[in-house]
């Protein structure tokens, strides 16, 4: 994995989290879900695609 796609996805879970811990900041859960299948569709392109970039 590249490690700009695994800094995406840890903080898409710190922001679900926190999200989920305080309903006023209702807007980071939406924030962590957006950038979770964005990380989500990259990774899929990168296997589907089978470019192996190191």
């Amino acid at each position: 994995m590249n490690l700009a796609l695994i800094i995406v996805i840890v903080v898409a879970i710190v922001l679900a989290i926190i999200g989920g811990l305080n309903s006023a900041l209702n807007w980071l859960l939406w924030v962590a879900i957006i950038a979770a299948v964005i990380a989500l569709i990259v990774f899929l392109f990168r296997v589907i695609s089978g470019r192996n970039r190191t």
